[in-house]
């Protein structure tokens, strides 16, 4: 292509310049210039159903307008922005209403600490946190886990391809299967326990385990209430600290605020980041009880840990915790999207499709290779934007924001309905074109 032509192309800027590591506008080739609710606008004016809301961190959508007047307002009356962990008044009102919002309604007694703006930052930190504690080196997490990026969170995810970006050695973690990994008839947290308990076994007792309720880069499979009890009560039986990373599935996304909730577990150490900055500002947390709270002063830091716009927007956005009408949204819009995703699996059986997830964290894991990846390109197209989840990119991921109307919601259903339709009937043809070059 000559270069005329290609600085045509929507992406030259990008193509040219940044990064081969980029990968999102890879699957939405399009320059997004405007957003507002469930709705983004490219440059040429075409409107797009978000399904994806930013990974995970837009749960209350894009620009919402009533965080979005607390941010001008902090702004224009000068308020601190940057402050490392200095304390600060929009600090101060953060940490007051999250105590009274969300942990002291649920019982939940923790500390929090800002560990720095991004989900691995609270994830390293609970890991280091942990090892601190128990003087044991060893964290076992599980298959298809993602905990982030970083190094130490990067040993305890599961992923190959992100794993072999590390150029290291991943160490000090050992992958334990997760709910239902080795089948329905095989009792996980049984073989984990025997592991424990044979001092032949080869496996040091870690000092603590992670684990997502619903693991939302590795395919969407949700631990039973039943495993996360089993596996917590294991953790209370041999002195192991339980981290529940809440940072995709929390916040809301599967009906109650942490996804953890409806188990009755009561975990030691609790990551949260994405949607906890409340319109995609850069926020973590991390929660632990305060017997663990042992660390000393600047033992753990970071320049960024003190976003106050993010204070400021995570602070209006716990408002819609005050009553339960976000969460029971949730639980409704979780419950329609299962029927249609049922009735999708059904329609098309060729798909070999299973429907995963939980509340407004779901998704269809597609048996053909590639197809997942194919329906979201065509869903784009066709002007709604979802990504696909898991090892081999098989899940189509179901993820809008928490505050999507039902009229939308229905629309983009139907959108993805059509993409599969468009899809399976391709996917067809093509066969029967090989199986009829092949007979010839």
């Amino acid at each position: 292509m000559n270069t005329i032509a290609q600085e045509r192309t929507p992406l030259y800027v990008f193509d040219q310049l940044e990064s081969e590591v980029r990968s999102y506008c890879r699957s939405f080739p399009v320059v997004f210039t405007k957003a507002q609710g469930h709705t983004l606008w490219d440059r040429d004016g075409k409107a797009y159903i978000d399904f994806f809301a930013g990974a995970g961190a837009l749960n209350y959508g894009h620009n919402n307008p009533a965080i979005k007047r607390k941010i001008v307002d902090y702004l224009s009356k000068d308020g601190i922005v940057h402050s490392l962990d200095m304390a600060t008044e929009a600090k101060e009102s953060f940490l007051q209403t999250f105590q009274r919002v969300i942990l002291q309604p649920r019982g939940l007694d923790y500390k929090v600490m800002f560990p720095g703006p991004t989900g691995t930052n609270a994830v390293e930190s609970a890991l280091k946190l942990a090892r601190k504690v128990t003087g044991r080196e060893t964290i076992f997490s599980f298959t298809n886990g993602f905990h982030g990026m970083t190094l130490g969170a990067l040993a305890a995810t599961g992923n190959r391809m992100k794993r072999s970006g590390a150029g290291v050695p991943l160490t000090n973690t050992v992958a334990m299967p997760y709910d239902r990994y080795l089948g329905d008839d095989i009792d996980t947290v049984g073989y984990i326990e025997r592991l424990l308990e044979d001092d032949g076994s080869g496996v040091s007792l870690p000092a603590a385990m992670i684990l997502e309720t619903v693991q939302g880069e590795g395919g969407l499979k949700a631990a039973s209430v039943d495993w996360l009890q089993r596996i917590a009560a294991l953790c209370r039986k041999y002195g192991i600290l339980l981290i529940a990373d809440d940072i995709q599935a929390g916040c809301g996304r599967t009906g109650s605020f942490f996804s953890f909730e409806q188990a009755g577990i009561y975990p030691d150490i609790v990551c949260l980041s994405k949607s906890i900055g409340g319109y995609g500002l850069p926020l973590a947390l991390t929660l632990f009880k305060p017997e663990l709270d042992v660390w000393k002063p600047g033992e753990h830091n970071g320049t960024f840990r003190g976003n106050n716009l993010g204070f400021v927007a995570a602070t209006e956005a716990l408002s819609h915790w005050e009553d339960d009408r976000l969460s029971r949204g949730v639980y409704a819009k979780g419950q329609r999207i299962r029927e249609v995703l049922a009735e999708l699996a059904d329609m098309w059986p060729q798909l070999a499709a299973e429907v995963r997830g939980r509340g407004m964290l779901q998704g269809l894991a597609i048996g053909v290779d590639g197809l997942a990846e194919r329906i979201c390109a065509h869903a784009f197209e066709r002007g709604l934007i979802v990504e696909t989840s898991g090892p081999r990119s098989e899940v189509i991921k179901i993820m809008p924001p928490l505050t999507i109307d039902d009229e939308a919601l229905e629309q983009g259903l139907r959108i993805l309905a059509a993409s599969i339709q468009a899809s399976s009937k391709a996917q067809a043809s093509n066969q029967a074109g090989r199986e009829g070059r092949e007979q010839a």
